[in-house]
């Protein structure tokens, strides 16, 4: 039901619905791999879904899509659409913390967090069509669990 959610406040720009849809993808990936408990799987799979809610909003009021304020906007806008959605309020609270945190990475408090960041990171090298020198700096600087690494690696065709 989120994900077709989504895909309805995103209608009419299949880019940013292919991004969350590619960053749900791997999120829920990792989270598997890297085996989480059903409860931190389900926090991580619905914040890769809406982790950037917030960026028409921040389009709209700072004329920017800025990380910050994306963080800024997208906690009260995720809340709204999951209560809409009768999800717990545990999985709600955290959620929204994601949202106000994922390009924030520093203090990473969680394998939900760090795989958010992961995932979103992987999605991004690639649509920024960065060079080899950024994708080495995010390897070694945000890659932390084995999956993300060895997925980084196979995707940007490392050596390391």
């Amino acid at each position: 039901m989120l994900y077709e959610k989504m895909m309805q406040y995103y209608a009419g720009d299949p880019k940013r619905i292919q991004h969350f849809i590619k960053v749900h993808s791997l999120a829920s990936y990792i989270g598997k791999q890297e085996h989480l408990d059903a409860k931190t799987q389900q926090i991580l799979e619905t914040a890769a879904l809406v982790h950037d809610i917030g960026i028409q909003a921040a389009e709209q009021k700072y004329h920017t899509a800025s990380g910050k304020y994306q963080e800024k906007e997208g906690p009260a806008l995720a809340e709204q659409m999951l209560n809409s959605l009768q999800y717990e309020k545990t999985i709600i609270e955290r959620v929204c913390f994601l949202v106000a945190h994922h390009h924030t990475y520093s203090n990473i408090d969680g394998i939900d967090y760090q795989i958010l960041v992961e995932a979103d990171f992987l999605v991004n090298l690639y649509e920024e069509n960065v060079s080899k020198n950024a994708v080495d700096s995010a390897y070694n600087r945000v890659f932390k669990t084995e999956t993300g690494r060895r997925l980084c690696r196979t995707m940007f065709g490392m050596t390391q």
